[in-house]
């Protein structure tokens, strides 16, 4: 008897935690179970802003998934497109091969990508931390803006390559910012040509508040150590324009600056646009038991769904953190190993665990469980929360060692050449240019089919 198949869409925080508890939850004789994914490695996304400083190295935070999976088959390719009629998903494999895979079960966890908007050269000059490569090319780039400035005898040009703009008050641009400027402020003092006072770190966020969601005292106590570290920090701003060599702010000011880095929010991959159903902000409509409405044995979760909020009410949807991530990719199996059994499904209810901000150091501050703390207690908290969200103890082994060694042997300034010379721009990284239509989906399954 052919076993069911059931499909999971993305390795991040949620279709992995959905894998890896399908494992556990069905035998191999009940269900056949596969995984789609472009890289081979789990991102563990909240500590991207110590690989671009350089407090972590990439392999830190990336667990291979062939580490935490022992049966499932790891498609190696991006989805592009949803035949839900014909229950297939269309995928690019790394080799650039398009397939169609059917399913009987479909879990959607493709994540997000990052948002932009019709900001005249953002595309072209704006540079994300939403991917390991992005982060790993910021560090290349920020390092090499120093030494540039250090060869040149220009001094426009060395305003402009010392002068960085991080666009987006929230966890990942300030962390991002906050970072960035420590490891340049250390770096500095190995230039003996460059005045320290000529590299300026500006965060800007078109909020009235730094990270809202941390309520004023600790909102404010993150602005404090921001500014005085001397990060310019810009609330109710955004860019007005990009060029290669300035950044204009909406309240009209223009800065000589080479490096924009991008972290005004994320959208839902575009993937989701090829299912043609309804969408909430972007995001897919699903039930509370992350079931997607009018779609047979198809679930869809993480970012790239609105589930809702069943501990606020209302049309609260769950924000896209990888706290809800995982334990919506656990419900989710439960949901999946339910309907193949023919069993109730749950809805996903959650308890606020808090949120913890890391600005590098012993700057930090934290909401655990609604408790504010600032400081090494914060930056304690968080750091441990960091630990233990991860997913194996050879990680959290490596992060601990590069976090001490760090902390003992302080910063080094390595300009590797990490794509020099090629484009590095917001749709090169991640790759949103990929997705077709979903005419152009049903087209594909229809001719695989008729190959097949």
């Amino acid at each position: 008897m052919k076993r069911p198949k059931i499909l999971v869409v993305g390795g991040g925080f949620a279709g992995l935690e959905c894998v890896h508890r399908l494992e556990r939850r069905l035998s191999p004789d009940e269900a056949e179970i596969a995984l789609v994914a472009p890289f081979s490695y789990q991102l563990y996304l909240p500590l991207l802003p110590h690989v671009a400083s350089g407090v972590l190295n990439p392999q830190a935070v990336a667990v291979p998934l062939r580490r935490v999976l022992h049966r499932t088959v790891v498609i190696p390719g991006g989805a592009i497109g949803v035949d839900a009629e014909a229950k297939a998903v269309v995928i690019r494999k790394i080799n650039e091969e398009v397939i169609a895979e059917r399913y009987d079960y479909l879990v959607l966890a493709p994540g997000s990508v990052t948002r932009t908007f019709d900001i005249p050269g953002l595309i072209e000059y704006g540079r994300g931390m939403k991917t390991l490569a992005e982060a790993a090319f910021i560090r290349d780039h920020v390092i090499a803006q120093l030494d540039l400035a250090a060869a040149s005898t220009d001094e426009a040009e060395r305003a402009s390559r010392l002068q960085f703009v991080v666009v987006g008050g929230g966890y990942a641009g300030t962390e991002t910012a906050a970072c960035l400027q420590r490891l340049t402020t250390a770096a500095v003092e190995r230039y003996p040509r460059l005045d320290p006072g000529l590299i300026k770190w500006h965060l800007i966020d078109v909020a009235p508040k730094l990270m809202p969601e941390l309520g004023d005292k600790l909102g404010l106590k993150a602005l404090e150590i921001l500014r005085g570290r001397g990060v310019e920090v810009s609330l109710k701003t955004s860019v007005a324009k990009v060029t290669e060599e300035t950044v204009t702010f909406t309240d009209g000011r223009e800065l000589p600056c080479r490096t924009l880095i991008w972290t005004a929010g994320v959208v839902a991959s575009p993937l989701v646009g090829t299912l043609g159903t309804d969408t909430v902000r972007g995001r897919l409509v699903v039930d509370a038991e992350m079931a997607v409405p009018g779609l047979d044995g198809v679930f869809a979760l993480g970012d790239a769904a609105a589930v809702p909020d069943l501990a606020k009410g209302g049309d609260a949807i769950c924000p896209p953190t990888a706290q809800h991530s995982m334990r919506q990719g656990r419900v989710a199996a439960e949901n999946v190993t339910a309907a193949l059994r023919g069993g109730p499904l749950r809805p996903y209810r959650h308890k606020d665990l808090g949120l913890v901000v890391d600005l590098g150091g012993t700057d930090a501050v934290s909401k655990p469980l609604g408790i504010p703390l600032s400081g090494l207690p914060a930056q304690i908290v968080a750091r441990g929360y960091h630990l233990g969200a991860m997913r194996t103890l050879t990680a959290r082994f490596r992060v601990s060692a590069l976090w001490f060694l760090n902390a003992v042997a302080g910063d080094d300034f390595v300009r590797t050449g990490f794509l020099a010379g090629r484009p590095a721009t917001l749709r090169t990284f991640e790759m949103t240019n990929s997705y077709l239509t979903p005419e152009q989906v049903r087209a594909h399954t229809r001719a695989l089919r008729s190959v097949a």
